[in-house]
C-alpha cells in the first residue's frame, strides 16, 4: 500500500505539484532502508537532493562598486543635458534679439533713405512755391 502512495507521490513530484510535506515525505521514505526494489533508481537522486541541502559556501565573494560609477555618469549626464538646454536657450533668444536687430536697422536704413529722397522733392516743391507766389504777385 505503501509503495502505491509513494509512487503516486513520485508522479506528482515529476509534474511539479506536491506539497512541501509531501517532498519530506519522499525524502524520508528515500532515506529510509525499506525501499521497494523497483523504486531503487530514485534513491541516489533524492540522496543527492538532500546532500546538496545541507551544502554551504564559504568563499568570499568580492563586491564590485562599478555600480556607483554608473549613478554618477547618469547624474553626470543629466546635469549636462539640462545645462546644454538651459545654455541653448539662452544662446537662442540672443541670435534671435541679434537677427531682430539687424532687420530693424536694416528698416530703419531703407526709412532714411526715402526720407532723404523726399526731402529732395520737398526742397523742389519749395521753389516751386516760392515761383509760384511770384507769379501771384506780379499779376
Amino acid at each position: 500500500m505503501e509503495s502505491n502512495r509513494i509512487e503516486q507521490l513520485l508522479e506528482k513530484y515529476f509534474e511539479a505539484h506536491t506539497t512541501e510535506a509531501e517532498e519530506r515525505d519522499l525524502r524520508k521514505y528515500f532515506s529510509g532502508d525499506q525501499v521497494a526494489e523497483h523504486l531503487e533508481p530514485y534513491r541516489p537522486m533524492f540522496a543527492y537532493f538532500s546532500e546538496a541541502k545541507q551544502e554551504r559556501s564559504v568563499r568570499q565573494v568580492p563586491l564590485k562598486t562599478r555600480r556607483h560609477l554608473y549613478q554618477w555618469i547618469s547624474v553626470a549626464a543629466m546635469v549636462v543635458l539640462v545645462a546644454g538646454v538651459y545654455f541653448g536657450k539662452q544662446y537662442q533668444e540672443r541670435k534671435e534679439a541679434e537677427y531682430a536687430y539687424l532687420q530693424t536697422k536694416k528698416a530703419l536704413g531703407l526709412l532714411a533713405a526715402n526720407l532723404d529722397r523726399g526731402k529732395e522733392k520737398v526742397a523742389y516743391l519749395h521753389e516751386f512755391e516760392e515761383t509760384k507766389q511770384k507769379i501771384y504777385k506780379n499779376n
